[in-house]
């Protein structure tokens, strides 16, 4: 077992600086070729794919969003010297902390502009726009975000249960074991770049919780070992860190792949907003879908049928406009709802019930109602989730 363990730490080690080669690789071909054509008395241009959800393609199969063929094209003229250097300042800066295996947030980019001269950024909306440009490029020869070392502000969600991540020791390497279920009342934070964490679980899957309420009474009762699951706590649209971390840790073995299973309010942002997001991507970040995606995912609840069947109609909330708005748009609009019917019915059904429901309308009949009636029931049945 030692020597197995010592095995994957010495494959995950290469592995990584095998991928920072490539990344560096990339981000001098790039320039290369711009400073090439550049060489040659040419135009140098660079193009990048539009990010929007009429771009975007759903295949079932496939599980994702991906970005379609519509680019748009930058080239190197008088008026866009300015944010061509920006561009290519970005890369460089890339590359440096890919070499010095640093990192630096959308922030910190900023404010080192400010040492680039004429190319330094006057507001930082200039400047995460450009970040996003580059991203989107070198997301073409699959090289996410993290891997060009620039890290979202925000960290992950919450874990709690069945579960033992294995991290690292960023300045010595030295291998840390963190086990989910020692956190007493509190639980383990998700890293901002997960991609050098390996997993030990015997967990039969894994829930994804919308709200904080409900993962903090599930962890606090230590539901996970009651279900032999993990908890992940999404807080909303689920941040890139927590997707990842969701899709690698349920890819972890090979297939099949740890289940995955989404607990959210019942409401139409929660529809198409948050489980969309989870399970395909979204319409303006389709080119890192690949990454951050869990095709895999499955919908447990709260669905409009469960207000029926628990009888909540009277802990139900009224449909505002806007939540219409989202809901007819997704009907109309959203290529994941469009290939869905199942989706199409459970849709149709809110609208015509004119209501949504939060996941703490089951205290309605006692506090830990989901843990002890609601959460039994669904998972008897896992065949009959929303896809």
């Amino acid at each position: 077992m030692a020597a197995k363990k010592k095995q994957e730490k010495t494959t995950t080690r290469k592995g990584k600086k095998l991928r920072d080669g490539l990344v560096m690789d990339q981000i001098t071909d790039v320039a290369g070729g711009i400073h090439g054509t550049i060489g040659k008395r040419g135009s140098p241009r660079l193009d990048f794919p539009a990010r929007s959800l009429s771009n975007v393609v759903y295949d079932e199969k496939q599980g994702y969003f991906e970005i379609g063929k519509q680019k748009i094209e930058r080239t190197l003229t008088y008026n866009t010297v300015k944010t061509f250097a920006q561009t290519l300042r970005f890369m460089a800066l890339s590359k440096e902390l890919v070499e010095r295996n640093d990192f630096a947030t959308k922030r910190d980019a900023y404010y080192q502009s400010k040492n680039w001269g004429e190319a330094r950024f006057d507001e930082q909306t200039e400047s995460d726009a450009v970040m996003d440009d580059v991203e989107a490029l070198f997301s073409t020869y699959n090289v996410s975000r993290e891997e060009l070392r620039f890290y979202p502000e925000e960290h992950g969600g919450a874990v709690a249960g069945e579960l033992v991540v294995i991290d690292a020791d960023p300045e010595t390497g030295t291998e840390i074991e963190i086990d989910c279920t020692k956190f007493g009342s509190g639980a383990y934070s998700i890293p901002s770049s997960v991609e050098h964490l390996r997993f030990r679980t015997d967990a039969k899957f894994i829930l994804a919780i919308e709200t904080g309420g409900v993962f903090q009474r599930l962890n606090y009762h230590k539901y996970w070992n009651k279900a032999k699951c993990i908890l992940v706590e999404l807080s909303g649209v689920p941040t890139r860190a927590t997707r990842r971390f969701i899709r690698r840790l349920s890819e972890h073995r090979g297939k099949p792949f740890l289940p995955v299973y989404a607990f959210t309010d019942c409401d139409p942002y929660a529809f198409a907003n948050i489980y969309r997001t989870l399970k395909v991507g979204s319409g303006n970040a389709a080119h890192i879908s690949r990454f951050f995606c869990v095709p895999q995912a499955t919908f447990l609840g709260v669905t409009p049928q469960d207000i029926i069947d628990h009888k909540l109609m009277d802990a139900t909330h009224k449909l505002q406009d806007v939540d219409i708005k989202r809901a007819k748009d997704a009907l109309k609009n959203d290529p994941f709802f469009q290939m869905q019917p199942k989706w199409q019915k459970a849709v149709k059904q809110q609208l015509s019930m004119g209501v949504r429901a939060e996941q703490q309308a089951f205290a309605k009949w006692d506090l830990n109602y989901v843990m002890d009636k609601y959460l039994p029931q669904k998972l008897k049945n896992p065949k009959s989730f929303l896809p």
